[in-house]
């Protein structure tokens, strides 16, 4: 495991165990670090290289990647600004550590998961596939670009106080607006993470990702 470095944002990453393995950007909530999903990778895809970012703004001391005016209200502004940052890293650390955009695959939780709403927006063609945890719509974009080769997993929380579900709901139609391959799932419980959203992700990256970014 290398320690954390900054090529524009802190973050770690951990090569791959197995050879044909994907890399998961690994996007936190409000509050945590790039160490703070690593162990949901693991679970997730074993043997991936895993890439955890740090969100660079801070509310309350807390590490976000995005500002936000009040709950659910975002800085639309910052937000396309952080995203084309995260892209710009991307690209740096591909080169550095030896990954393909095509094998990378986004995992994010809350303001993870709305960062990664984002750069499939902005930036369709840097992930193979996205696994969205409380997501919601990040902005409504002006134009829905073509992502008829992104699979993507939204999983919400049917009493989710955050994130109301008709936002995940119009999440999923904007992303199949531009042909992309949406599955989505709901946690009988809130805004946190439970077992079963993982085992429904893991589940699904085995079916739908895997000969895709193994190839």
């Amino acid at each position: 495991m290398k320690p954390p470095n900054d090529l524009g944002f802190v973050h770690i990453f951990v090569p791959a165990e197995k050879t044909n393995s994907p890399t998961l950007l690994l996007l936190h909530g409000t509050g945590g670090d790039e160490r703070d999903l690593l162990g949901l990778g693991r679970e997730l895809w074993p043997g991936a290289a895993l890439l955890g970012v740090r969100g660079k703004v801070l509310e309350n001391g807390m590490p976000r990647f995005f500002r936000r005016f009040a709950q659910g209200v975002f800085d639309v502004d910052d937000l396309k600004t952080r995203t084309n940052e995260l892209a710009e890293f991307i690209d740096i650390a591909a080169e550095q550590y030896g990954f393909s955009k095509r094998h990378l695959v986004a995992v994010g939780y809350s303001n993870g998961a709305n960062i990664a709403a984002s750069l499939i927006f902005l930036h369709p063609h840097y992930l193979a596939a996205g696994v969205l945890f409380r997501a919601q719509v990040p902005f409504t974009p002006d134009l829905v670009r073509n992502v008829s080769e992104l699979s993507v997993f939204l999983a919400g929380g049917m009493r989710d106080p955050i994130v109301p579900r008709d936002q995940t709901e119009q999440l999923a139609a904007i992303l199949e607006s531009g042909g992309a391959d949406v599955s989505m799932f709901w946690h009988r419980g809130g805004h946190e993470l439970g077992e079963d959203d993982i085992d429904a992700a893991r589940t699904w990256l085995r079916d739908k990702v895997t000969k895709r970014v193994a190839a």
